[in-house]
Order: structure tokens, then sequence, then C-alpha cells
């Protein structure tokens, strides 16, 4: 989905962000599987990459914060 389709998230979606820079030998191969395991299995996307001109890639990834409600104390069962 191209960026001009997203809709704005609500103003009660928080963000993390983790910053990767990755040397200009990892082939675009092993940084696609990296990226797509860190997709799968710690719930990240991909929010942007930048090649320098060096050829280091440094990638943001994001993944929303999912914050709980605490149950309320003086509603005990």
């Amino acid at each position: 989905m191209s960026r001009a389709n997203r809709r704005p998230p609500g103003p009660a979606v928080e963000w993390e962000f983790a910053r990767i820079t990755l040397p200009r030998d990892f082939s675009r191969n092993v940084v696609t599987r990296m990226l797509v395991d860190r997709a799968e299995h710690g719930g990240w996307e991909l929010d942007r990459v930048r090649i320098t001109p060096d050829g280091t890639r440094r990638v943001v990834l994001r993944r929303k914060i999912i914050r709980q409600l605490r149950p309320d104390p003086g509603l005990a069962f």
C-alpha cells in the first residue's frame, strides 16, 4: 500500500522505533531476510530505508505500543 493511500494513525497510537545500520557488503537478499524475520517474529514494520552514498543502509522500523488498561481495584469479584 502506498503512503498516499494510508490513513494517518489515530491520536492514541504510539510507536516504538528501532534504528538499524547495515554495512554495504550485505546483499539485498540478506537484508530482506533480516527485515522479514524481524517483521514476522517481532511485530516490526518498515518505516524508512535510506541508502547513503557509501552504500550503507540506514533502516528505521516501527511497531505499535499496545498499552493494557489496569483493572479498577474497587471492582473485585
